[in-house]
């Protein structure tokens, strides 16, 4: 079972404006607490062993913000950013063998746990990667068509409907043959869906992508509605 988790932290978030020009969006705070702070919370019930976030912009910020937390190591990218498969790579040595626990952090949740929810549905025997995927109407925030569709097997393939929720158990096989340095995990995802081993299960809460400006109001007014995801529930 997966013991080690990395939190996406490292992008420039230039569709936060003047928000991001002092501050790197992980620690944009949502309810008084930054969303880095909110993504360690769901991590808190699942007594992880390696916890790693990866930074470039701005990263003193963050490994300052994170001083006070020697459980967590950071993954720092310079001089480049590496994007989210160059990420991952990277912070391996820390993450330690076999499937991982990825989540981004520009995100608040309302309803069961997703990283338990993913541990609760992952069979390594057939899938390398679980993506937690959101219909529609529960992706608040959320502008676009979709991401994958889903055949009755759990199957992933790509198309308009579900949405990606950025949270993921990902087995990082083949990582290493890839020959950029910077590169997305998409390519993996590709891979995986030729072999027949990218699934999804659909969280059954809600979800909201803080990308911009807008998004912290409505992060702020779905963590009012009770309960919001934290710990508990798997289901």
């Amino acid at each position: 079972m997966p013991n080690a988790l990395i939190l996406f932290a490292a992008g420039f978030g230039t569709r936060m404006g003047a928000l991001t020009q002092t501050q790197p969006k992980p620690l944009i705070k949502v309810a008084g607490r930054a969303l880095l702070d909110h993504a360690l919370d769901l991590a808190a019930p699942l007594a992880l062993g390696p916890v790693v976030v990866n930074t470039h912009y701005l990263g003193e910020k963050i490994a300052a913000h994170l001083a006070n937390r020697p459980e967590v190591q950071i993954s720092h990218e310079a001089p480049d950013i590496l994007e989210t498969g160059g990420g991952l790579r990277q912070a391996l040595p820390l993450l330690g063998p076999g499937p991982v626990f990825a989540m981004n952090t520009d995100a608040i949740w309302r309803g069961p746990n997703p990283l338990l929810l993913a541990r609760q549905h992952w069979n390594p025997d057939k899938m390398d990667a679980l993506l937690v995927m959101l219909p529609r109407q529960n992706a608040i925030g959320h502008t676009g068509q979709g991401d994958f569709l889903a055949n009755d097997a759990g199957q992933l393939q790509r198309g308009p409907g579900l949405v990606y929720s950025g949270v993921q158990i990902i087995n990082p096989v083949g990582i290493s043959d890839i020959a950029e340095a910077a590169f997305s995990l998409n390519i993996l995802w590709d891979q995986m869906i030729a072999r027949g081993r990218l699934y999804g299960v659909t969280y059954g809460g809600e979800w909201c992508d803080v990308g911009n400006p807008s998004g912290i109001a409505q992060a702020e007014a779905l963590l009012a509605q009770q309960p919001h995801a934290t710990g508990g529930g798997d289901d």
